[in-house]
């Protein structure tokens, strides 16, 4: 049986909570009755989640962090620990899309949603799994996207990114496991965050945040290995990656953005 953390087992900590996904997990956690340690780089979202979640079952604690600065996130971890707790389970969430310019694949945008998205998460996790292991139990779950299963007409960088986080879900399966440490990966559809606003075309089965983050709540405590939602969509692309190329790009062309004259 995979472990399944508990309010009573310790606290939860939240990385990228300053918005979105992030922001409504902290919440939804806080309301099941966890402390939970919200990190993210903007100190005064954090105060202000802090203070909105002064209502609920349980309590959010502001913890300021850069995901990129590995020898701080290193840090925070027994930082937490010490003061709030045993870290029991831990949503990676961070993440940025920053699409290339014309003429400049490979530039400073691929390289700063690369660096959050998959060497963030990577800081996260190493910080999660040394505190958990000596334990022997301790759940990790983080955000990737249904954009991962494959290549679609959308933001290189981003896509790519995605595509790693599920990979890397997939091999610390394995190691995590021997240790009592379950692994769950997030593959969500679009989601109605600061992120998704920035996008210029119709969202199939868009969903608001609050839902989101009870969907994602609720597979920290029922679910697998993977957290995905909505099914309606996200099998339906997954289901399109086990066809030949030639049908998988005609499909998946349609999604494509319209040229404009």
């Amino acid at each position: 049986m995979l472990y399944r953390a508990r309010p009573a087992d310790g606290i939860a900590w939240v990385a990228g909570a300053s918005s979105g996904i992030g922001r409504g997990v902290a919440l939804e956690l806080a309301r099941r009755g966890y402390a939970v340690a919200a990190s993210a780089r903007r100190a005064d979202a954090l105060r202000d989640l802090a203070a909105e979640a002064s209502v609920l079952n349980g309590r959010i604690e502001p913890a300021p962090l850069d995901m990129t600065d590995r020898e701080a996130v290193a840090r925070l971890a027994p930082t937490l620990e010490t003061r709030l707790g045993p870290i029991a389970l831990v949503f990676l969430n961070a993440g940025v899309s920053r699409p290339d310019p014309p003429g400049d694949l490979g530039g400073e945008n691929f390289r700063q949603t690369f660096e959050v998205n998959v060497l963030g998460l990577a800081n996260g996790l190493n910080a999660a799994l040394n505190a958990m292991r000596p334990r022997g139990r301790g759940q990790i779950a983080f955000n990737a996207s249904i954009a991962g299963y494959g290549g679609l007409p959308a933001p290189a960088a981003y896509g790519a990114s995605k595509a790693a986080a599920i990979h890397l879900a997939e091999s610390l399966k394995f190691s995590a496991g021997r240790y009592g440490i379950a692994i769950q990966v997030v593959t969500h559809g679009f989601v109605r965050t600061p992120l998704t606003a920035e996008n210029r075309f119709k969202m199939p089965f868009l969903m608001d945040c609050e839902t989101a983050a009870r969907r994602i709540c609720d597979g920290f405590e029922k679910a697998g290995f993977e957290i995905t939602f909505p099914r309606r969509l996200s099998w339906a692309v997954k289901a399109m990656n086990l066809l030949p190329y030639p049908l998988y790009f005609a499909l998946a062309g349609q999604f494509a953005p319209k040229r404009s004259h």
